[in-house]
């Protein structure tokens, strides 16, 4: 007899343990944080210090080597494996894919870090290295501000990204963290350890997409507030992620190649806009300069700042800021992987290194240049006070800035609409891909599921923002993304196997296939030699004397 079939269970499709497993740990975080948010921000408090003390060093060192592992991957021989079969085309054109990987990726984190992370450290330098408020210091926060939204972030995106697409297009396996590990694991990711992989994958993706979504209430709110005068605090805020969550939700319902594709076309139009008409009316000159210089500085100095831990000081510079990024990117490698490992079907690994980690990164280093540079211009020349607005209000930087250009009323409007557009952009992807993982990899969740997540999400975004807004964000992502982060070790591993067996193979079935064409080819060439032997020998003459005598045999000497 048939069990019947619940309406819940119809319209969430084919799903299991992760889906349960997950969502009740989410939900267990929302209700305890709701019901004692002092007393969970004590504890993720104690947690970081914890983390940043004893194990800080590690995320430095595993995140440079997923740099470097990455750029050899794609440089090597083994860039030329396709993500999909041989005759496979892009399923998106390339700017539209570059487009998706950009508004996916940190869209949200650059309008908000763009003007707010050069002001910090030209107020705080880093590592307290120099005076505040001085040449040196905007010199050293710009170089910093570029090696936080440089290589060391896209990597590891590109990591997961590869090792999802690879298995799902190029083995036509799930497209799941847990089968990325299957030439490590075997079978057992069929069981228990790989639910358990999923989970904590499903569990970290959720507090890396909240962080990024409460730093857009955050901009936003700023920005309304200066247009509107409405304060900026909590109650606002709730309302900007009761609206943001309605608007992806609709854009949830869409399919990939029209919801999430338009909107990320549309938000690097608009982006593109808002930082031509800083880049215009801004002082291009040093705009430029400083860009240049910069990227001289950074390139310089990379693998000192990858390094650095001040061990001989008690200063919390480093935890507050690059464990917080590398954090942050770990927290987001599943869902921000994912997502590009989705829309990669039919590009080559090199293809896929050089769009996700030197594209997205020439344009971040642009964004800052611009952003960053142009408030450091003002702040310098013309004491225009975004520091002191960026110490008391930390996304209010932005529209100091916008003030000094001119039409800043509607350049605020536009960044506003860009905050909620990259808004609604991640919250959709990150729907689509915590579907993805907790519907057993398929390419396209029911939207029962999209739609739970989405809830999921919203209501971690409002209990990380009761908490204590910045700060609590900033916690949780450094505390949640430790786990992933060895994780991840074990998937560069696994990748590189795999990677490497398919290249033996290729080489071997190279070697078989020479083989066979040089026995075909002396084959060949010994039946030419016979021919052209028989044509040497006219027809009319003889068989017998076409037999040759041997050199020094009596034929061969002339009459006596």
């Amino acid at each position: 007899m048939k069990r019947p079939t619940s309406f819940m269970a119809i319209s969430l499709g084919d799903v299991g343990t992760v889906l349960h497993v997950s969502a009740g740990i989410v939900l267990f975080f929302v209700i305890v944080t709701g019901v004692a948010p002092d007393t969970v921000q004590r504890v993720a408090q104690q947690l970081l210090h914890v983390t940043a003390t004893n194990v800080g060093w590690m995320y430095l060192l595993v995140t440079t080597g997923f740099v470097v592992f990455v750029l050899v991957l794609g440089l090597s021989r083994m860039g030329t494996i396709k993500l999909g079969p041989a005759d496979a085309p892009p399923e998106f054109s390339f700017p539209s894919w570059l487009a998706m990987i950009f508004s996916g990726g940190m869209g949200v984190g650059l309008v908000f870090w763009g003007v707010a992370e050069p002001m910090m450290h030209f107020t705080d330098p880093p590592l307290g290295d120099g005076l505040p408020r001085t040449v040196w210091a905007a010199q050293t926060g710009m170089r910093y501000a570029f090696f936080h939204w440089g290589l060391h972030q896209w990597a590891n995106f590109a990591l997961v990204g590869l090792a999802i697409a690879y298995v799902r297009f190029r083995h036509d396996s799930h497209g799941l963290i847990s089968e990325t590990l299957r030439p490590i694991l075997g079978d057992r990711v069929d069981a228990g350890w790989g639910k358990a992989i999923d989970v904590l994958t499903v569990v970290s993706t959720v507090f890396g997409v909240a962080t990024t979504l409460g730093l857009g209430a955050l901009q936003i709110n700023s920005g309304i507030a200066r247009l509107t005068g409405i304060p900026f605090g909590f109650p606002a805020q709730l309302v900007i992620v009761a609206v943001v969550g309605g608007l992806f939700m609709l854009s949830a319902m869409t399919p990939l190649d029209r919801g999430v594709r338009l909107l990320s076309n549309a938000n690097m139009l608009l982006a593109a806009a808002l930082l031509g008409v800083v880049l215009v009316f801004g002082p291009t000159s040093f705009i430029f300069g400083v860009m240049t210089q910069t990227l001289g500085e950074y390139l310089g100095t990379l693998i000192e700042m990858s390094l650095v831990t001040s061990p001989y000081s008690s200063g919390e510079w480093v935890e507050q800021w690059t464990l917080f990024y590398w954090a942050w990117g770990l927290s987001w490698a599943p869902f921000v992987g994912s997502f590009i490992a989705r829309i990669s079907r039919g590009r080559t690994i090199r293809e896929f290194v050089l769009g996700v980690m030197i594209v997205p990164v020439v344009l971040s280093m642009l964004w800052f240049s611009t952003f960053g540079g142009a408030a450091v211009h003002f702040e310098i020349y013309e004491h225009a006070g975004i520091a002191d607005a960026v110490a008391a209000e930390v996304p209010s930087g932005l529209y100091v800035l916008l003030e000094q250009l001119p039409g800043s009323a509607a350049l605020t409007l536009a960044s506003i609409l860009l905050v909620g557009m990259f808004l609604v952009t991640s919250a959709d992807s990150a729907t689509f891909v915590l579907g993805m993982f907790t519907s057993k990899g398929v390419l396209n969740p029911t939207r029962a599921v999209r739609m739970l997540w989405g809830t999921l999400q919203l209501l971690m975004v409002v209990v990380l923002l009761l908490t204590g807004g910045l700060e609590s964000l900033r916690t949780a992502s450094i505390v949640a993304a430790f786990p992933f982060m060895l994780l991840m070790i074990m998937i560069a591993v696994s990748l590189y196997r795999d990677l490497a067996q398919e290249l033996a193979a290729r080489d071997e079935r190279t070697r078989l296939l020479g083989i066979r064409i040089e026995r075909w080819l002396l084959r060949e060439s010994e039946r030419e030699a016979a021919e052209r032997a028989e044509a040497e020998i006219h027809p009319t003459v003889p068989e017998e004397a076409a037999v040759t005598v041997p050199s020094g045999e009596e034929g061969d000497r002339p009459d006596k």
